[in-house]
């Protein structure tokens, strides 16, 4: 497979990265930045998504409205996204287009004016969606999962922050983080389709060529150490939310492949063991599934089901020994069949301009280089049932967190589900 993929950086400290795929129309580009929510103090808890709003209400040269309409009258689609680790602004455009995604996605990232009205009137759109996401219990069993791994400390904190602290955070003080955060060095733009690289980068120069408001890269975050324990929130609703975690691997951990197949197995798809043995065969629940979620310097396993009040006392023990089993016997039909799902995904997603340049800002950001997908590949292939189970004992021999919202009062006492997974 040749290798379309190139790397520059500019004088200015901005990694530029793309992916020639001259067999589609579109191009997909955007700029990813070292800046979420693991970079927050406790009392700045959702500035970064709060910045990310802000910088579509207007920037020193273009409207709110003229932001959104840009993009979208020559078809293309303009959006971002926080997370704990990255904040994101991204465009999908025809690939005549890219000078004008390059252009817009720039002035979002260093442009935005933060008007004082606007502010105000988007705080308040937060809110809603801060309580929205209160009322989904989707979600707010995610939270305190999150926060029960990582208890008091930033990468345990919601990326949208509490109400409480968007309604007092000031305009003066979000201004000060993007100043400290949304720096050159601190930021990758990554671009995959019909493109040109050394345009690209043309580009970039052009539309990045503020020097560096710094010498050094901005701060780094506190280093996570995952705890475990429980929590437990009452609530009148229909359905038990319940989510069983432990110590995950970090990005760059050997066992990481290992562990992203061990998933697969256990809780990654229709043909896994759990939604084998407890939707098909129990009828326990209509949705479960496991998860590796990975950071640079820690990470958890988690298993999330959804289940009646009157199936939550069976549910557990049948998960619990689910997981035993995982840790003593793969068959060689599983492995063969986690390695094939991994790898279909992985080849997949080179299809997608969009998820390429996500993948290839995400590779640069936490690797410094782009990871080929042969040697990806090579990864899958290498992994066997003895890796699989050094992974499985090493991950369930970890403190466990248990999470539980609902009608909860016949899930299980923590002790006695700690003692099922010795």
């Amino acid at each position: 497979m040749t290798n379309t993929v190139r790397i520059t950086e500019l004088d200015n400290g901005l990694r530029v990265i793309s992916d020639e795929m001259k067999q589609v129309e579109t191009a997909s580009a955007g700029i990813w930045i070292e800046a979420g929510s693991r970079h927050e103090t406790a009392k700045m808890n959702g500035v970064s998504h709060m910045l990310e709003h802000m910088a579509f209400k207007g920037t020193r040269r273009r409207s709110a409205q003229a932001i959104a309409e840009e993009v979208e009258n020559v078809g293309g689609h303009l959006n971002a996204y926080t997370s704990r680790e990255n904040t994101a602004y991204f465009a999908k455009i025809l690939k005549e287009d890219l000078g004008l995604a390059i252009d817009v996605v720039a002035d979002l990232v260093q442009n935005a004016v933060l008007d004082a009205e606007e502010l105000e009137r988007e705080r308040g759109v937060i809110l809603q969606e801060i309580h929205q996401a209160q009322d989904t219990p989707d979600d707010v069993i995610f939270d305190l999962f999150q926060d029960a791994c990582f208890p008091d400390q930033a990468l345990g904190r919601p990326v949208l922050g509490p109400a409480k602290g968007i309604e007092d955070m000031a305009r003066t003080d979000i201004i000060d983080y993007m100043n400290n955060r949304y720096l050159p060095q601190s930021m990758v733009l990554s671009a995959a389709g019909n493109l040109e690289h050394d345009k690209l980068v043309d580009m970039a120069q052009q539309h990045f060529s503020v020097p560096n408001k710094s010498k050094d890269k901005a701060a780094g975050f506190s280093v996570g150490a995952y705890k475990g324990g429980e929590v437990r929130e009452s609530r009148d609703i229909e359905q038990v939310h319940l989510m069983l975690g432990f110590e995950g691997l970090t990005y760059n951990d050997d066992d990481f492949y290992a562990a992203s197949v061990m998933s697969m197995i256990l809780g990654g798809g229709m043909s896994s063991r759990l939604f084998q043995e407890v939707r098909e065969k129990r009828g326990l629940v209509y949705s479960v599934y496991s998860f590796v979620s990975s950071y640079a310097d820690t990470g958890m396993f988690g298993i999330y089901a959804g289940t009646g009040e009157k199936d939550t006392a069976e549910l557990i023990p049948v998960v619990c020994d689910e997981i035993g089993k995982i840790c003593t016997h793969i068959t060689e039909q599983e492995l063969l069949r986690a390695k094939t799902q991994m790898k279909a995904s992985v080849l997949m997603s080179l299809e997608s301009t969009s998820s390429r340049a996500e993948q290839l800002a995400r590779q640069l950001m936490v690797f410094g280089r782009e990871i080929p997908t042969s040697e990806t590949v090579e990864r899958i292939e290498a992994i066997n049932s003895t890796s699989i189970l050094r992974v499985a004992k090493r991950i369930f021999a970890s403190t466990p967190t248990l999470a539980a919202l609902g009608p909860i009062k016949n899930v299980e006492d923590y002790d006695a589900v700690k003692k099922r997974l010795i």
